[in-house]
């Protein structure tokens, strides 16, 4: 007689994260930021990804100038050092760095000394501004971005919650061709009601571009390893607008 229910299908079945092969946020170099700490923490977050199935690794520490002064040769000199790592370690998987750009007057000033900025692929830069509150002139700095050839993608949008009853301001920002880019736990309630239920919003209303961890640490690496996407993830997932598979 046949079981009508067997064991396995009773667990459920791990995301198999190489649908988008690549992951285009993280905090993998050592030492630089709120990431990893020391290279060994580095190599364990790394080969945890190369477990979950992803075949690239676009790493993207913050340049916050008020508390992280990283500069394109701090950030290629660690990835240099990561690298050598990797392959010493035989892991396996490709390693690029770019960066996760607050949007401050910083970064005006990198644009008006042209001084080029670090893309995670293309002409595409991350970028993020205050979860407190929105600054004023973000929109007139994205649009600079643009004038200097670059394709600002908004990092994680759903975590800025003070935004949800103002969602006009999404609206402008990809009207005015802003790429989005969803966190991956903000789906599942790794950063708070709130901000699921604004990612799970974004997702319906066709806002994401892409996807990515925002890795820091390994209770991040924990959560990806249990990661349960619903539905409208899935659905997203197999259509040609997620950009992950072609960085």
């Amino acid at each position: 007689m046949f079981k009508l229910f067997s064991r396995s299908s009773s667990v459920k079945e791990k995301f198999d994260f190489s649908a988008l092969k690549v992951d285009m946020h993280s905090h993998l170099l050592p030492g630089i930021d709120d990431g990893a700490k020391t290279l060994e923490d580095s190599l364990e977050l790394i080969r945890g990804m190369k477990a979950l199935g992803y075949q690239k690794l676009i790493t993207t520490p913050h340049i916050m100038w008020d508390m992280y002064k990283n500069t394109r040769s701090i950030i290629e000199e660690k990835l240099d050092l990561v690298r050598k790592a990797v392959q010493q370690e035989g892991i396996g998987i490709e390693i690029a760095a770019a960066a996760e750009y607050f949007l401050d007057e910083h970064v005006m000033q990198l644009m008006e000394k042209k001084e080029p900025l670090l893309k995670i692929s293309g002409n595409m830069v991350l970028t993020e501004f205050s979860m407190a509150f929105a600054p004023l002139n973000v929109k007139d700095i994205l649009f600079e971005m643009q004038m200097s050839g670059y394709q600002p993608v908004l990092a994680h949008p759903e975590r800025y919650v003070y935004l949800q009853h103002q969602k006009d301001f999404f609206v402008e920002l990809k009207d005015a061709g802003c790429l989005f880019q969803l966190n991956l736990l903000s789906l599942s309630g790794g950063y708070g009601r709130s901000v699921s239920d604004l990612a799970a919003w974004l997702l319906k209303n066709d806002f994401y571009d892409m996807a990515g961890t925002d890795l820091h640490h390994t209770g991040h690496l924990e959560a990806l390893k249990k990661y349960q996407p619903n539905h409208q993830f899935k659905d997203w997932l197999n259509t040609s607008k997620v950009l992950n598979t072609k960085l």
